[in-house]
């Protein structure tokens, strides 16, 4: 489950990455800039008999939630610059409805089995993974390269939460959207 980036925002951060890897030497598995979403929830496989039971526990999480205000702004890494596993772009805006929209969906899908998210939400922009093989040295000097680059772009809309499917290939996940509930 995620809200979709518009092609702007994609495109920015395709440049920002570009950016980044042009420093070079990292380890890291990039996000392909037309992949990247905010994630609300991860499913993992699901039956495709199940989708229409989601969907409809989207639109009851969805229900009074107006469109929201965000903007993709600031860079960080998971879980902390000395042992960075994933880098990040950080969201301003309407951030606590997003909080609010995510533990909504999070508390109508627990209803149909699916395990409640542990991890308190963070709204971010996954960019780049870590691979494995990378040096204790190498985590944190990407740490240090990821949290001390600037970033920020327009403000955007959210008026939509779409069901996405990701499909693994050897060149990274490639996203379908299977569903989509307005906000």
């Amino acid at each position: 489950m995620a809200t979709e980036l518009p092609d702007d925002l994609k495109f920015k951060l395709g440049e920002l990455q570009a950016g980044l890897k042009s420093i070079g030497g990292f380890k890291v598995k990039w996000v392909s800039p037309q992949g990247i979403h905010l994630t609300l929830k991860f499913l993992g496989n699901v039956a495709s008999d199940r989708i229409e039971m989601i969907n409809e526990a989207i639109r009851e999480a969805c229900r009074g939630i107006a469109p929201l205000r965000l903007k993709a702004e600031g860079l960080g890494v998971f879980p902390n610059v000395n042992r960075a596993q994933v880098a990040w772009v950080g969201m301003k805006g309407d951030v606590d409805e997003m909080v609010r929209l995510q533990k909504a969906i999070d508390l109508r899908l627990e209803g149909l089995g699916f395990a409640p998210e542990k991890r308190p939400f963070v709204a971010h922009l996954t960019l780049a993974r870590v691979r494995e093989g990378m040096t204790q040295a190498e985590r944190h000097r990407f740490g240090e390269l990821i949290s001390s680059t600037p970033f920020e772009a327009d403000e955007f809309e959210v008026c939509n939460v779409s069901l996405m499917r990701s499909q693994l290939t050897p060149g990274g996940a490639i996203y379908t959207r299977i569903g989509s509930v307005k906000l």
